[in-house]
Order: C-alpha cells, then sequence, then structure tokens
C-alpha cells in the first residue's frame, strides 16, 4: 500500500518560522513532525510514500529523503509550481498512487492513530474515500463532516445530499481512498479534495464513508497550538508511546518532574522545572531558569539568568543574558507569541 503525505503549505500563520522549514518538516521535540507521520503510515503497512512540494520545495525535499530512508520508505517527489490545492495535489501523484487504495496524510497535525483498522473497514465497505474522523474539539471552529447512521457522509460543512438524524465530527486530514477519486478531479488547476472532489463523488452516488477514531490529534498551524500541543506531550496528557521507536522520549528516563534530556545535554547547575525536553548539545549558564512547559532544540545556548516558561526554542539558538521568555516560539532572532 502507498501513501501520500500533503507537503506543499505555505505555513503562512507560523512565519518567519516557515521561511526556514515548511510545515512537515517543522522540529517537534526534536524530529521533524513527517518522522511522525511516517511512523503511523509503516505501521499501518504503508510500503512507499509520495509527497507534493511548493513552499521551499529544496527543504521538503531533502527532510523527506532524509526521514523515508531511516525508515526504509521509497519516496516519490512531484514539485508544485503552482500551488493545487488538495485535490490538485493528489492528482500530482496519481500515477504513483492508482495501482490501488492508498492513504493520504495531512502534513502539519500530530496524530499517532493506529490506521489498519480503518484501511480495513474502507475495504470491506467498498468505499471510494475513507474520511478519518474524530469528536468536534471544544473552543475550536473547525466545519463538520456529517454521518448517517450507515457511517456515510451525507453533509461537508453544510454542502451534500444531506438528511435527518446525521451526527456531527471533525476531520483529521487523513484518508483512505480507492483510485476511483481520480475520475472525479479536474484535468488541472487547483481544487480541494473535500469540497470539491468528494462533493462531486457523492452527487454520482458514489459512497464517501467516515471512520470516527478515539486518538490524540492535534493541529500545530498556529504558535498557540503548537505550544499548546507541546505542553500537553511533555506534560504526558498527550502520550507519543504509539510512535515506538520513533518516539521522541525513547530510551529518555526523566529526572524529577518529567525533564527529558537528550545525551549531550549539558545543563549544568540551572534550575530545569518539569515539564522539560533538552535537546543534545543544549547548555545553560548556572543562572539560567528553564521550565514549565518548555523544549529546547539542538545546541540551544540560555545565558546567565534568563527565564524560559512555556515555549519553545528552536535549534542553534542563543537566548541572551536576562532574557526573559513565556509562551513563545524563538528561533534565531526571532521571538513569536502564542497569543498572535
Amino acid at each position: 500500500m502507498k501513501a501520500m503525505v500533503l507537503c506543499a503549505g505555505l505555513g503562512t500563520r507560523l512565519r518567519p518560522f516557515t521561511e526556514r522549514w515548511p510545515k512537515p518538516a517543522l522540529p517537534f521535540l526534536g524530529q521533524p513532525l513527517l518522522r511522525y507521520h511516517l511512523s503511523v503510515l509503516k505501521r499501518a503497512g504503508v510500503t512507499a510514500v509520495g509527497i507534493n512540494t511548493h513552499h521551499l520545495g529544496e527543504t521538503m525535499r531533502a527532510v523527506a529523503e532524509s526521514e523515508c530512508a531511516r525508515a526504509g520508505l521509497p519516496l516519490k517527489v512531484v514539485h508544485e509550481e503552482v500551488l493545487q490545492g488538495t485535490g490538485g495535489g493528489i492528482r500530482g501523484l496519481r500515477h504513483f498512487l492508482a495501482d490501488d487504495d492508498f492513504i493520504v496524510f495531512n502534513g502539519d497535525t500530530l496524530f499517532p492513530v493506529e490506521l489498519a483498522p480503518v484501511v480495513a473497514a474502507h475495504r470491506a465497505a467498498g468505499a471510494a474515500a475513507t474520511m478519518v474522523l474524530l469528536p468536534l474539539p471544544a473552543g475550536e471552529k473547525y466545519s463538520a463532516v456529517e454521518l448517517d447512521a450507515e457511517q456515510r457522509v451525507q453533509r461537508v460543512a453544510g454542502k451534500g445530499p444531506g438528511g435527518e438524524g446525521l451526527t456531527p465530527w471533525h476531520f483529521s486530514g487523513v484518508h483512505v481512498m480507492s483510485p476511483r477519486v481520480f475520475e472525479f478531479m479536474s484535468p488541472s488547476g487547483a481544487e480541494d479534495i473535500v469540497h470539491d472532489v468528494y462533493l462531486r463523488m457523492m452527487a454520482a452516488g458514489h459512497a464517501v464513508h467516515g471512520a470516527p477514531v478515539q486518538a490524540y490529534w492535534s493541529d500545530l498551524g498556529t504558535p498557540r497550538r503548537y505550544l499548546a500541543t507541546q505542553l500537553q506531550v511533555l506534560s504526558g496528557v498527550a502520550s507519543l508511546d504509539a510512535f515506538g521507536a520513533d518516539s521522541p522520549f525513547l530510551d529518555l528516563a526523566p529526572s524529577g518532574a518529567r525533564v527529558f534530556t537528550r545525551p549531550g545535554a549539558e545543563p549544568g547547575h540551572a534550575r530545569v522545572v518539569g515539564p522539560a525536553f533538552l535537546d543534545q548539545g543544549v547548555q545553560l549558564a548556572h543562572s539560567a531558569r528553564v521550565g514549565p512547559g518548555v523544549s529546547l532544540g539542538a545546541r540551544v545556548r540560555v545565558g546567565e539568568g534568563a527565564q524560559i516558561r512555556r515555549s519553545a526554542v528552536f535549534e542553534d539558538t542563543e537566548i541572551a543574558p536576562e532574557e526573559e521568555l513565556e509562551d513563545v516560539l524563538a528561533w534565531g532572532a526571532h521571538r513569536i507569541s502564542a497569543a498572535r
């Protein structure tokens, strides 16, 4: 079975960090997001992966090549000079994907889900496509996917055949598709797989199913959501154990209140309050104060008297003496508030 990870987005809500990393390449607890996606896909039986690129295409290709080599998965890359949307992006890999059912995975989420049962249900139902669904998140404004009693999608964001007694769900950004989807795509131009292609399929009588699952899910597309996810993972509210050997905590025994320190980090006598994560090469000055809710990327240096709380500091960043960070993402000279 093959899969595609959508990697062509611009990441505008995370600029300027996405001027350095495309979103699926963005570090999360010392690892590119793509590593987590590949872990899920490989566990589901995927044997080859395709991606589309646009923004920072060469950077995305290099990260994907490295991560796929690490995972032992062959890689196919298609570059989009002009963004084609999710539908057009999938269409660009038609010759790679169209020989069997395949999985499509959104590149900017953290989602340690077990997909093998979803694939089995999709095939048993003979569905043209299956959308992996979750309960609607409280306090968030996501459009609902509405299912009937037979788990068929009847409305998406208020559009579709409709009906009585429908149940609303949240779409995770992960699908299982049959090659039939390509018959309903435009020959060229940008389009959305859900709001354009799926609606055409449903109008023609093809079944798009929903597969509700129970798993942790988070969209890391804004500074607020990124830091909220980091805190949930560091504190143990969200477990990454399902990633197995791809967990950032593999072989790391926490000290104190969930302080994870990679080999080569040098916390010295600085005060570190968990939960916190210190990547390799981190150096903390004696009077620095770090935590709670902090991740320090590889080779981060924290000066005397600096204080960092509920923040993520990306690789090779220097925190100046007496500098205070709270609820921010930091990289180089950039400091982005989670309130943005």
